[in-house]
């Protein structure tokens, strides 16, 4: 019987079921999309196009390995590393001497990039990467215009280049690479055979001018095997491997070709899969939340209906079991229907993180069964849960009380909610204690929403105590307005778990947008007041292509007005446990006229090739000081131990680890200054007269640097408003239905008022006033939690508990929150209204 009188109950209460229908197939369509992009994180395969015409490439090791030892168990972890791993020249020979070897071809790439009087000659186009002619097999290019170089001031270009930037054969161009900028002949135009290359473009060079231009002398950025017509790839690359075992080599075929050549898409699939698994398990959870509202909502407006069924007899665990059935139907439906709708979410999201360059092109999505099934079992079990929770009070009722308690809304909620509520609070408060401690963004961010999530809960459970506090606190001002008022009042006190349904929402949606948009303002802040009182010098210069030769700060420094000049590179490291850091390369001489990191201990004068400084978090996390020995892994896999000769405390402006800037451009891939730093007395004028014929450096004051800083931030902001805007939809999404529903119901109580003789005029003021004090007290709970989690976070993240707040930002969340509340109600009070006015005639 449950089962039918469950689907009879839905076909007679369709419009009491829509809104928890909608929100279970916003968080299916949610969980879908978030799976489809931890699915490509984990599966995607990463298309090659350099290397497409080698079918077995040999690489270095991409990876930094750690293994953990506990008791007896070994595990093993690793990590990959940022620039590209180089392995020793002759590689070569010994893979040549191999059987079922036709050639092997090695592969030398650097950025390199045609350069006009401004600038890139390609500004807006794809990566520029430089090669040595003999390598234009591994594609494979043919010649489909001019020569092969022969000489080294020759090159040969892609077509696809040649179209964009209107090269052709004869034309001389100046070559912006790894070491001053140097002009060369086009002798030949070069089309790969599988068709033109999308993410990237390709300039070649003689084979020892390819070498210079690298400066890796003895070392390959990879080794192409060509096999012998017939010889099995298979078996051939058995013998690869065979013949590299004992080194960290590996031979790669198929998609793994792909990650070799894009390095960038192994830590875009780390990305993707962190991403998702944090975008859909905090939807999720949203989901629960809102959801238990809804039912809680729903099973307010038929309260009549299950006391009844109290009163006749219906044991709890039958009407549990119904309401569970009921909502188990409505989470498979909904389930399936956002499973549906969140694959092209899914691919949606994934297209926008392409388009920010967070992702490769090349990394191909993967939609397979998995994301949709999860999303529908998922969304099923949310339903499930979220109505036996919100079912539990009716169902404890006894059938004696059953009818006189549907008569009007009860005055307690019982022990168990309110007890619940606190302990939410209170595991908030000890969330928010761990997160004041916390100093990395990646251990912040889950920790930071998860409380929210846990202070939101505890609003929640104790909403209708709150309401009631709020409207007694509003009663007064309410009241002065007479007839509206005192209606607004007395409704507000008498349905306050009703009231605390449609806050719960809203509350959610206020607090997770104050804190998805200040925690970003917060960081992108900091970042940039480190900076600026960081930036000792008086000017910087910049480059539009790969990065400021070394030639510019030569002649800077031989200004006789220049007092200091100081390179900076930037790169990553990692430490043998595989913790990851950003770095920057300075040259120390006359860095401490240039740069004030903000020293608490020791001095940047000894920073050389085996010393390095650490900020405070670095410090603090490895227990390190002036004197002691840290170990870290560079940007290309080496492994270094190196003094550290000084702490900071400015290290979100500036990196955590500030190398020899000579250490730390042997080992990127771009070893170019991406700035230098100038200090003296002298005007642009002069820097640029001794600039002038080194073409897209800028000059601009010291200030800009700060300002760089805060775009970038800005840049990576994008992807978290990105993510976590779709959360920020849902919960809207949410907040509207719950809002509409709440008032949809209420047509009873307008015919009532009608027949006494209140106005439709002064219902549609009583409903506003009762909408701008639920969006005023969401508003303010919303606000409270928003404010604890971003001073907790701003304590661990920047040492001082002071977020940072933009009043236009707070003003555009506080409006939209108002907005909602008063347009959800709007239209359902005035269909409400009218289908009251047909009852009381």
């Amino acid at each position: 019987m449950l089962p039918r009188y469950a689907l009879q109950t839905l076909r007679a209460r369709r419009a009491g079921f829509v809104g928890a229908f909608l929100a279970l197939l916003c968080a299916a369509a949610l969980v879908t999309a978030c799976g489809t992009l931890l699915e490509t994180g984990l599966r995607g395969e990463i298309r090659t196009e350099r290397y497409a015409g080698t079918p077995l490439l040999v690489t270095g090791d991409q990876n930094v390995h750690h293994e953990q030892r506990k008791g007896d168990k070994v595990k093993h972890k690793a990590k990959p590393v940022s620039e590209r791993v180089w392995l020793p020249a002759d590689t070569v020979d010994q893979l040549a001497r191999l059987d079922g070897v036709e050639a092997v071809v090695p592969e030398v790439t650097f950025p390199a990039v045609a350069m006009g009087e401004n600038g890139p000659l390609d500004g807006s186009g794809p990566e520029s990467l430089g090669h040595a002619w003999t390598s234009a097999a591994l594609t494979p290019f043919t010649l489909t215009e001019g020569a092969a170089p022969e000489a080294d001031d020759q090159l040969v270009v892609d077509t696809a280049l040649a179209e964009r930037t209107g090269l052709t054969v004869g034309d001389a161009v100046t070559v912006q690479a790894t070491a001053a900028p140097t002009r060369y002949t086009v002798v030949g135009l070069a089309t790969p055979e599988g068709g033109e290359l999308t993410e990237q473009a390709a300039l070649f060079f003689t084979e020892s001018e390819a070498a210079r231009l690298a400066d890796r002398p003895g070392q390959l950025a990879a080794v192409g095997v060509l096999p012998e017509p017939g010889a099995d790839p298979a078996a051939l690359r058995e013998r690869l491997v065979e013949a590299l075992e004992g080194t960290t080599l590996q031979v790669r075929a198929d998609d793994e070709r792909g990650a070799a050549e894009f390095l960038g898409a192994a830590d875009a699939r780390v990305q993707l899969v962190s991403m998702g698994g944090a975008i859909g398990g905090t939807g999720l959870l949203v989901a629960v939340l809102v959801v238990v509202g809804t039912f809680t909502l729903t099973g307010q407006q038929r309260r009549a209906e299950l006391d009844l069924l109290r009163a006749i007899a219906a044991t709890p665990r039958q009407i549990r079991r119904l309401i569970g059935r009921e909502a188990l139907l409505i989470g498979l439906v909904a389930g399936a229907l956002g499973a549906l709708a969140g694959m092209p979410l899914g691919r949606w999201l994934f297209e926008e993180f392409v388009g920010m360059g967070n992702v490769p092109a090349t990394l191909g999505l993967v939609s397979g069964p998995f994301p949709p099934a999860a999303a529908l079992l998922a969304t099923a079990l949310a339903a499930w849960l979220a109505a036996r929770i919100s079912a539990r009070r009716t169902a404890r009722v006894r059938p004696a009380e059953a009818l006189a308690e549907a008569a009007v809304e009860p005055a307690t909620t019982g022990w168990f909610r309110p007890l619940a509520g606190v302990l939410a609070l209170a595991g908030g408060a000890v969330l928010l204690a761990v997160l004041s401690t916390l100093r990395t963004e990646p251990a912040a961010t889950p920790v930071t929403y998860l409380s929210v999530l846990l202070l939101c809960v505890g609003v929640a459970l104790l909403g209708p105590p709150l309401a009631r506090a709020a409207f007694v606190l509003l009663g007064a001002p309410l009241r002065a307005l007479r007839v509206t008022g005192h209606l607004a009042t007395e409704h507000a006190r008498a349905n306050a778990a009703r009231l605390a349904a449609v806050i719960a929402p809203l509350t959610l949606l206020v607090a997770m947008a104050c804190t998805i948009l200040f925690t970003q303002t917060t960081l992108g802040e900091a970042a940039e007041r480190q900076a600026g009182q960081g930036v000792l010098a008086d000017w910087v210069v910049t480059a539009a292509g790969p990065g400021v030769p070394a030639e510019a700060a030569t002649r800077l420094r031989d200004l006789p007005e220049a007092t200091a000049v100081t390179e900076v590179v930037r790169g990553t490291v990692r430490t043998p446990g595989l913790d990851r850091y950003p770095v920057q390369g300075v040259t120390a001489d006359g860095a401490a006229t240039t740069l004030d990191l903000g020293l608490t201990d020791g001095s940047l004068d000894d920073l050389g090739p085996e010393t390095v400084a650490v900020s405070d978090l670095v410090a603090d996390g490895h227990g390190l000081g002036p004197g002691d020995t840290f170990a870290v892994v560079l940007g290309d896999g080496t492994p270094v131990d190196l003094t550290v000769i000084a702490v900071y405390e400015r290290g979100l402006g500036f990196g955590e680890l500030p190398l020899d800037h000579a250490l730390l451009s042997r080992h990127i891939d771009r070893p170019l200054a991406e700035s230098v730093l100038v200090s003296g007395e002298m005007d642009a004028e002069t820097l640029n007269a001794a600039l002038a014929d080194l073409p897209g450096l800028a000059v601009a004051a010291g200030s800009a640097v700060a300002e760089a800083r805060a775009v970038e931030r800005e840049a990576n902001a994008e992807v978290a408003f990105l993510g976590m805007g779709l959360i920020l939809a849902f919960t809207t999404i949410a907040s509207v239905n719950t809002l509409a529903m709440a008032t949809a119901e209420r047509r009873r109580e307008f015919a009532l008022l009608r027949k006494v003789g209140t106005t439709r005029r002064q219902l549609r003021a009583v409903v506003r006033l009762e909408s701008l004090a639920v969006a005023g007290t969401a508003i303010l709970l919303g606000t409270g939690i928003a404010l604890a989690t971003l001073t907790a976070f701003a304590t661990g993240m920047t040492g001082a508990p002071a977020p940072a707040l933009t009043p236009g930002g707070y003003l555009a969340v506080a409006g939209a929150a108002t907005v909602l509340a008063l347009t959800a109600t709007a239209v359902p009070a005035r269909l409400a209204m009218r289908r009251g006015d047909h009852h009381a005639i």
